[in-house]
Protein backbone atom coordinates (compact mmCIF):
# COMPACT_ATOMS: atom_id res chain seq x y z
CA UNK A 1 0.00 0.00 0.00
CA UNK A 2 1.18 3.92 -0.90
CA UNK A 3 0.48 6.21 0.96
CA UNK A 4 0.34 10.15 -0.36
CA UNK A 5 1.11 12.34 2.79
CA UNK A 6 1.26 15.81 4.38
CA UNK A 7 1.34 16.85 8.32
CA UNK A 8 -2.08 16.21 10.56
CA UNK A 9 -5.11 14.43 8.80
CA UNK A 10 -2.97 11.72 7.06
CA UNK A 11 -1.22 10.22 10.55
CA UNK A 12 -4.06 9.90 11.90
CA UNK A 13 -5.26 7.47 8.78
CA UNK A 14 -1.92 5.84 8.44
CA UNK A 15 -2.42 4.97 13.00
CA UNK A 16 -5.36 3.09 11.92
CA UNK A 17 -4.10 1.59 8.90
CA UNK A 18 -1.62 -0.07 10.70
CA UNK A 19 -4.10 -2.46 12.46
CA UNK A 20 -4.89 -3.91 9.20
CA UNK A 21 -1.31 -3.53 7.02
CA UNK A 22 1.83 -4.73 8.75
CA UNK A 23 4.16 -1.76 8.63
CA UNK A 24 6.33 -3.66 6.45
CA UNK A 25 3.96 -3.80 3.75
CA UNK A 26 3.42 0.79 4.13
CA UNK A 27 5.02 2.98 2.03
CA UNK A 28 4.52 6.36 2.71
CA UNK A 29 5.34 9.43 0.20
CA UNK A 30 5.75 12.71 2.14
CA UNK A 31 5.26 16.11 1.27
CA UNK A 32 8.81 18.23 1.69
CA UNK A 33 7.38 21.27 0.13
CA UNK A 34 7.27 22.87 3.89
CA UNK A 35 10.80 21.90 4.75
CA UNK A 36 12.74 25.18 6.18
CA UNK A 37 15.93 25.64 8.31
CA UNK A 38 15.70 26.49 11.14
CA UNK A 39 18.76 27.09 14.09
CA UNK A 40 21.23 25.67 11.20
CA UNK A 41 19.30 22.17 10.77
CA UNK A 42 17.03 21.26 8.50
CA UNK A 43 13.37 20.28 9.66
CA UNK A 44 11.09 18.37 7.86
CA UNK A 45 8.36 18.38 9.45
CA UNK A 46 5.58 16.08 7.41
CA UNK A 47 8.54 13.38 7.48
CA UNK A 48 9.21 13.85 11.12
CA UNK A 49 5.42 13.59 11.90
CA UNK A 50 5.41 10.12 9.60
CA UNK A 51 8.59 9.21 11.69
CA UNK A 52 7.63 9.60 15.03
CA UNK A 53 4.00 7.81 14.36
CA UNK A 54 6.06 4.47 13.66
CA UNK A 55 8.41 4.67 15.57
CA UNK A 56 6.12 5.19 18.37
CA UNK A 57 6.85 8.47 19.58
CA UNK A 58 4.75 10.71 18.24
CA UNK A 59 2.83 13.31 20.29
CA UNK A 60 -0.97 12.51 19.10
CA UNK A 61 -2.47 15.27 21.42
CA UNK A 62 -0.63 17.45 18.64
CA UNK A 63 0.32 15.93 15.55
CA UNK A 64 3.76 16.70 15.33
CA UNK A 65 6.80 16.20 17.65
CA UNK A 66 7.74 14.18 20.21
CA UNK A 67 5.14 12.97 23.23
CA UNK A 68 6.49 14.22 26.42
CA UNK A 69 9.60 16.14 24.97
CA UNK A 70 11.21 19.14 26.53
CA UNK A 71 12.06 22.56 25.16
CA UNK A 72 14.93 23.54 27.49
CA UNK A 73 17.22 24.69 23.68
CA UNK A 74 14.29 26.65 22.58
CA UNK A 75 13.93 28.64 25.68
CA UNK A 76 17.25 28.92 25.89
CA UNK A 77 17.69 30.63 22.46
CA UNK A 78 14.85 32.45 23.40
CA UNK A 79 16.65 34.43 26.40
CA UNK A 80 19.62 34.63 24.39
CA UNK A 81 17.34 36.46 21.97
CA UNK A 82 16.88 34.28 19.36
CA UNK A 83 13.56 33.55 18.77
CA UNK A 84 12.60 30.35 16.38
CA UNK A 85 9.80 30.23 13.94
CA UNK A 86 9.43 27.02 14.96
CA UNK A 87 8.46 25.21 18.58
CA UNK A 88 10.79 22.73 18.31
CA UNK A 89 11.29 20.08 21.39
CA UNK A 90 14.79 19.14 22.36
CA UNK A 91 14.26 15.29 21.59
CA UNK A 92 12.75 16.27 17.87
CA UNK A 93 15.58 18.48 17.66
CA UNK A 94 18.07 15.49 17.93
CA UNK A 95 16.34 14.09 15.02
CA UNK A 96 16.97 17.13 13.01
CA UNK A 97 20.32 17.18 13.95
CA UNK A 98 21.30 13.74 12.55
CA UNK A 99 19.55 14.98 9.40
CA UNK A 100 21.48 17.75 8.64
CA UNK A 101 24.53 15.91 10.37
CA UNK A 102 23.86 12.94 7.27
CA UNK A 103 23.24 15.49 4.36
CA UNK A 104 26.27 17.87 5.49
CA UNK A 105 28.51 14.34 4.79
CA UNK A 106 26.80 14.01 1.42
CA UNK A 107 23.76 11.90 2.28
CA UNK A 108 20.63 13.12 0.29
CA UNK A 109 17.06 13.78 2.06
CA UNK A 110 16.26 10.36 0.95
CA UNK A 111 19.12 8.71 2.12
CA UNK A 112 19.10 10.39 5.21
CA UNK A 113 15.74 9.76 5.99
CA UNK A 114 15.83 5.88 5.59
CA UNK A 115 18.88 6.01 7.74
CA UNK A 116 17.12 7.85 10.45
CA UNK A 117 14.06 5.57 9.98
CA UNK A 118 16.65 2.36 10.57
CA UNK A 119 18.17 4.13 13.63
CA UNK A 120 14.26 4.32 15.14
CA UNK A 121 13.42 0.40 13.93
CA UNK A 122 10.82 1.40 11.72
CA UNK A 123 9.64 -1.43 9.16
CA UNK A 124 7.33 1.22 7.20
CA UNK A 125 9.35 2.53 4.04
CA UNK A 126 9.07 6.33 4.88
CA UNK A 127 10.43 8.18 1.38
CA UNK A 128 10.17 12.05 0.80
CA UNK A 129 8.67 13.35 -2.20
CA UNK A 130 12.22 14.24 -3.77
CA UNK A 131 15.85 15.30 -3.00
CA UNK A 132 15.55 18.81 -4.84
CA UNK A 133 15.34 22.06 -1.91
CA UNK A 134 11.54 23.24 -2.88
CA UNK A 135 9.67 25.84 -1.06
CA UNK A 136 5.99 26.79 -0.39
CA UNK A 137 5.11 30.70 -0.71
CA UNK A 138 2.30 32.37 0.08
CA UNK A 139 1.84 35.73 -1.56
CA UNK A 140 0.27 38.18 0.79
CA UNK A 141 -0.53 41.85 1.00
CA UNK A 142 1.83 41.90 3.71
CA UNK A 143 4.73 40.70 1.27
CA UNK A 144 6.05 36.86 0.29
CA UNK A 145 5.99 34.25 2.97
CA UNK A 146 7.47 30.88 3.19
CA UNK A 147 4.71 28.46 4.54
CA UNK A 148 6.43 28.32 7.88
CA UNK A 149 6.29 31.61 8.58
CA UNK A 150 2.35 32.02 6.99
CA UNK A 151 1.15 29.32 8.78
CA UNK A 152 3.42 29.43 12.21
CA UNK A 153 4.57 33.19 12.49
CA UNK A 154 1.78 34.39 11.47
CA UNK A 155 -0.88 31.90 12.05
CA UNK A 156 -2.51 31.57 8.83
CA UNK A 157 -4.34 34.83 9.48
CA UNK A 158 -2.75 37.04 5.95
CA UNK A 159 -4.77 37.03 3.15
CA UNK A 160 -3.80 34.85 0.53
CA UNK A 161 -3.46 36.27 -3.13
CA UNK A 162 -1.57 32.76 -4.37
CA UNK A 163 0.58 29.92 -3.89
CA UNK A 164 3.42 29.43 -5.62
CA UNK A 165 5.90 26.25 -5.14
CA UNK A 166 9.72 27.60 -5.93
CA UNK A 167 11.84 25.11 -7.00
CA UNK A 168 8.52 22.54 -8.39
CA UNK A 169 9.80 22.55 -12.07
CA UNK A 170 13.42 21.37 -11.40
CA UNK A 171 12.05 18.51 -8.78
CA UNK A 172 11.52 14.79 -9.58
CA UNK A 173 10.39 12.11 -7.89
CA UNK A 174 13.34 9.82 -6.46
CA UNK A 175 14.47 6.68 -8.13
CA UNK A 176 12.99 4.94 -4.53
CA UNK A 177 9.58 7.04 -4.83
CA UNK A 178 9.69 5.60 -8.80
CA UNK A 179 10.68 1.73 -7.91
CA UNK A 180 8.18 2.41 -5.09
CA UNK A 181 5.05 3.06 -7.51
CA UNK A 182 6.50 0.42 -10.14
CA UNK A 183 5.91 -2.14 -7.82
CA UNK A 184 1.90 -1.06 -6.43
CA UNK A 185 -0.84 -0.75 -7.67
CA UNK A 186 -3.08 0.72 -4.77
CA UNK A 187 -2.49 4.42 -3.98
CA UNK A 188 -3.88 5.98 -1.08
CA UNK A 189 -4.01 10.14 -0.48
CA UNK A 190 -4.55 10.71 3.02
CA UNK A 191 -6.70 13.67 4.40
CA UNK A 192 -4.15 16.16 4.08
CA UNK A 193 -3.96 19.66 2.86
CA UNK A 194 -4.38 19.17 -1.05
CA UNK A 195 -2.67 22.46 -2.02
CA UNK A 196 0.37 22.30 -0.09
CA UNK A 197 0.55 18.98 1.21
CA UNK A 198 -0.66 17.06 -1.66
CA UNK A 199 -0.51 19.47 -4.45
CA UNK A 200 3.65 19.53 -4.61
CA UNK A 201 3.78 15.41 -4.76
CA UNK A 202 1.35 15.42 -7.44
CA UNK A 203 3.46 18.43 -9.61
CA UNK A 204 6.71 16.19 -9.62
CA UNK A 205 7.84 15.46 -13.04
CA UNK A 206 5.58 12.74 -14.65
CA UNK A 207 3.63 11.85 -11.47
CA UNK A 208 -0.04 12.57 -13.01
CA UNK A 209 0.88 10.37 -15.61
CA UNK A 210 1.94 7.29 -13.19
CA UNK A 211 -0.24 7.87 -10.73
CA UNK A 212 -3.54 7.94 -13.41
CA UNK A 213 -2.62 4.28 -14.68
CA UNK A 214 -3.14 3.38 -10.60
CA UNK A 215 -6.21 2.76 -8.63
CA UNK A 216 -6.29 6.06 -6.24
CA UNK A 217 -8.43 6.46 -3.68
CA UNK A 218 -8.45 10.21 -1.73
CA UNK A 219 -9.98 10.78 1.43
CA UNK A 220 -11.06 14.90 1.76
CA UNK A 221 -10.27 16.78 4.23
CA UNK A 222 -13.18 19.23 4.08
CA UNK A 223 -16.37 18.80 5.63
CA UNK A 224 -18.97 21.26 3.77
CA UNK A 225 -17.02 24.17 3.24
CA UNK A 226 -14.63 24.25 5.86
CA UNK A 227 -11.50 21.93 6.73
CA UNK A 228 -10.98 19.41 9.53
CA UNK A 229 -8.04 21.66 10.21
CA UNK A 230 -5.33 23.76 8.80
CA UNK A 231 -5.59 26.64 6.53
CA UNK A 232 -6.99 24.12 3.34
CA UNK A 233 -10.03 26.28 2.85
CA UNK A 234 -7.66 29.79 2.64
CA UNK A 235 -5.57 28.36 -0.01
CA UNK A 236 -7.77 26.18 -1.89
CA UNK A 237 -10.46 29.75 -2.73
CA UNK A 238 -7.09 31.43 -3.85
CA UNK A 239 -6.09 28.62 -5.85
CA UNK A 240 -9.50 28.98 -7.83
CA UNK A 241 -11.12 25.77 -6.14
CA UNK A 242 -14.29 25.51 -4.27
CA UNK A 243 -13.84 24.98 -0.69
CA UNK A 244 -15.54 21.58 -0.83
CA UNK A 245 -15.16 17.66 -0.82
CA UNK A 246 -16.04 18.53 -5.00
CA UNK A 247 -13.51 20.87 -5.00
CA UNK A 248 -10.70 18.42 -3.70
CA UNK A 249 -11.75 15.92 -6.06
CA UNK A 250 -10.72 18.87 -8.67
CA UNK A 251 -7.61 19.12 -7.44
CA UNK A 252 -6.78 15.27 -8.25
CA UNK A 253 -9.07 14.72 -10.61
CA UNK A 254 -6.42 13.64 -12.98
CA UNK A 255 -5.69 10.60 -11.09
CA UNK A 256 -8.70 9.74 -9.16
CA UNK A 257 -10.89 7.04 -9.28
CA UNK A 258 -12.79 7.36 -5.64
CA UNK A 259 -13.26 10.29 -2.98
CA UNK A 260 -14.18 9.33 0.32
CA UNK A 261 -16.30 12.31 1.76
CA UNK A 262 -17.76 12.45 5.54
CA UNK A 263 -21.17 10.95 6.07
CA UNK A 264 -22.40 14.38 7.29
CA UNK A 265 -21.12 16.68 4.41
CA UNK A 266 -23.80 18.49 2.91
CA UNK A 267 -22.06 18.19 -0.70
CA UNK A 268 -23.94 17.00 -3.37
CA UNK A 269 -22.51 13.88 -4.65
CA UNK A 270 -23.99 14.73 -8.41
CA UNK A 271 -21.11 17.65 -8.77
CA UNK A 272 -18.04 15.41 -8.33
CA UNK A 273 -15.95 14.25 -11.11
CA UNK A 274 -15.61 10.99 -9.86
CA UNK A 275 -17.30 8.31 -8.06
CA UNK A 276 -18.06 9.87 -4.08
CA UNK A 277 -18.93 7.20 -1.59
CA UNK A 278 -19.37 8.73 2.53
CA UNK A 279 -18.24 6.76 5.65
CA UNK A 280 -17.18 8.42 9.01
CA UNK A 281 -14.09 10.49 8.32
CA UNK A 282 -13.60 12.13 11.30
CA UNK A 283 -10.85 10.34 13.08
CA UNK A 284 -11.82 11.46 17.12
CA UNK A 285 -10.44 7.82 18.21
CA UNK A 286 -7.83 4.71 16.76
CA UNK A 287 -11.15 2.75 16.66
CA UNK A 288 -12.26 5.30 14.26
CA UNK A 289 -9.11 5.66 12.43
CA UNK A 290 -9.39 1.80 11.82
CA UNK A 291 -12.57 1.72 10.92
CA UNK A 292 -12.13 3.86 7.68
CA UNK A 293 -8.77 2.38 7.04
CA UNK A 294 -11.08 -0.91 6.59
CA UNK A 295 -13.53 0.80 4.76
CA UNK A 296 -11.29 2.59 2.01
CA UNK A 297 -9.23 -0.94 1.79
CA UNK A 298 -12.58 -2.80 1.01
CA UNK A 299 -12.63 0.04 -1.62
CA UNK A 300 -9.49 -0.71 -3.36
CA UNK A 301 -11.15 -4.54 -3.70
CA UNK A 302 -13.89 -3.08 -5.14
CA UNK A 303 -11.97 -0.97 -7.99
Amino acid sequence: MIVLSGGTGTPKLLQGLRRHVADEEITVIVNTAEDSEVSGNLVSPDVDTILYLFSGQLDDAKWWGVKNDTFHTNQYLKKLGMNEKLLIGDADRATHIVRSDLMRKGACLTQATMQLSSMLGIEARILPMCDEKIDTVIDTPEGLMHFQDFWVGARGEPEVRSIKINGIEKARPTQEVLEALGSEDDVMIGPSNPITSIGPILALKGMLRILAKKKVIAISPIIGDSPVSGPAGKLMQASGFPVSSAGVALCYKDVLDIMVIDQNDTVDEKIFPVTAVRFDTMMTSLEKSEALAEHVLDLFRDI
